[in-house]
């Protein structure tokens, strides 16, 4: 079987992926040329009677509840349709910002309706991709023959509609799940017809194996790394260097547009990190100590040092890239910094030992509340697996009297919550009671932020449906 294309976006209730909800699934198989390949898709999915969506998230899509219990299909019906249809063997699921968002928020919903949440990434020739982290590297590195769109207050910005709008690509309708898959596709086109070596290239490497190559800890070398924390006033790119090892096999790196003696260390010491920020789950962030995050919720913080994910598809490359085409210059460096910066980082060997004893003892993920969040609190055991199995598989009758003696505790809570979205009519007098306590201080809890956010939403049809469909779960 070839290899394909599955291009994919989603519209969500709300942007925390183990707990809001996916409300539209859409996508358009291509082959390797980009050419579609069948009828695009397009679904809704119900949202669940446990959630209550965010309405400044209804207010972009302008996808009521309402519209998804009418036309949409059950969570468990769509975990099926798309392990089946969808991510086929030898399919690379690809977005923009995908891997960051929707694949999280296909984890999740793969996890609370008994499936794997990572076979979809990897099993049977599958893989995954992201076109955003390459057009931060081409508009870095090889931007020629492309228009890059900038703000209002002149700073590079790569959102999706910019692009498209000055490409001359219809994009009708942002922020729709369908159109912005087929703006992906286009760009993706756009790069691979203007800058196809570098196309190809990150196609390639996209697997943690092939980065692993060039961000390596057993052969340190600088690399030239495009990521979303870096700065846009240097298109999101910088020149970075194996630090240390990290957690789950991943690589601190340091960006070596800093000097360490200079940024980081105070005299021969290094400084007590007045300035690490606080990213989310609590991953310190090593920012610049010039930069003001004093304040609670500071507005920039540059990684000086940062964890690379080797399994996220990272847009990393060889330093020699940088030889052609004004690579230095468009990057806002010279290769006599990188030399002089690596020569005082490599004279303290002690900074990356402090660094990985800071992100060894940063807080886990804290503990989730519900088994639905506890997703990456373990893996299942084999034994689980095959009982897990046979829950997808089981219709509603199986279901009634269904109760697998799980080791996983997360695993027997889980189980009434996904009966009780998707096949009620299993649940006995007594695992209705539950569900129903369980459903109503969910939502009790989501509540406030709710109304809170309704009353900024100035679409009065909007702020009526949202309120009807409060009033319905109650």
């Amino acid at each position: 079987m070839s290899k394909t294309f599955f291009f994919y976006d989603l519209e969500t209730s709300g942007l925390r992926a183990r707990e809001d909800r996916i409300m539209q699934f859409a996508g358009q198989r291509t082959d390797m040329d980009l050419n579609p390949i069948g009828e695009p898709v397009n679904v809704l999915v119900k949202i669940t009677d446990d959630a209550l969506p965010s309405p400044l998230a209804i207010n972009v899509t302008k996808i009521t509840p309402q519209a998804t219990l009418m036309d949409g299909i059950s969570e468990a019906e769509f975990c099926k349709y798309v392990t089946e249809e969808i991510f086929t063997p030898e399919t690379i699921a690809v977005g923009y910002n995908t891997v960051r968002f929707d694949d999280e928020f296909m984890r999740a919903v793969f996890w609370r309706n008994f499936y794997d949440p990572y076979e979809f990434e990897w099993k049977d020739g599958r893989s995954r991709w992201d076109i955003l982290d390459v057009v931060r590297l081409t508009r870095a590195l090889r931007p020629e023959g492309i228009n890059w769109p900038f703000t209002e207050n002149g700073k590079p910005t790569n959102r999706l509609e910019l692009i498209t709008k000055l490409n001359g690509v219809s994009h009708e309708h942002a922020h729709d799940a369908l159109s912005d898959v087929f703006a992906t596709i286009s760009v993706a086109k756009l790069i691979r017809e203007k800058q196809p070596k570098l196309f190809d290239f990150l196609l390639k490497i996209r697997g943690k194996n092939e980065v692993r190559k060039i961000v390596n800890l057993e052969d340190k070398k600088p690399f030239v790394y495009a990521s979303g924390r870096y700065a846009s006033e240097f298109n999101k790119t910088t020149v970075a260097f194996p630090l240390t090892s990290g957690r789950n096999g991943n690589v601190l790196v340091f960006d070596l547009r800093y000097n360490l003696e200079e940024d980081i260390l105070d005299g021969s010491r290094p400084r007590s990190f007045p300035h690490v920020a606080e990213a989310p789950w609590g991953t310190p962030q090593l920012g610049h100590p010039s930069m003001d995050v004093s304040s609670e919720k500071p507005k920039s913080i540059f990684p000086i040092v940062k964890e690379l994910c080797l399994n996220k598809c990272p847009a990393v490359a060889p330093i020699s890239v940088l030889e052609a085409e004004d690579g230095w210059e468009k990057i806002g460096l010279d290769e006599e910094i990188i030399k002089k910066n690596l020569e005082v980082l490599l004279r303290h060997p002690e900074f990356s030992e402090r660094v990985r004893s800071e992100y060894e003892n940063r807080p886990e993920f804290p503990k989730a509340l519900e088994p639905e969040g506890a997703i990456y609190e373990g893996f299942l055991n084999d034994a689980d697996r095959i009982k897990v199995s046979a829950v997808r598989n089981a219709d509603v009758s199986k279901l009634a009297d269904f109760h697998p003696d799980f080791i996983d505790e997360r695993l027997p809570e889980l189980l009434l919550h996904y009966k009780g979205r998707n096949f009620p009519e299993s649940l006995s007098e007594s695992e209705m009671e539950k569900y129903e306590a369980y459903r109503r201080a969910r939502l009790e809890k989501q509540a406030p932020k709710f109304l809170e956010e309704l009353e900024v939403i100035e679409d009065d049809f909007l702020k009526d449906e949202l309120m009807l469909y409060l009033q319905s779960l109650q």
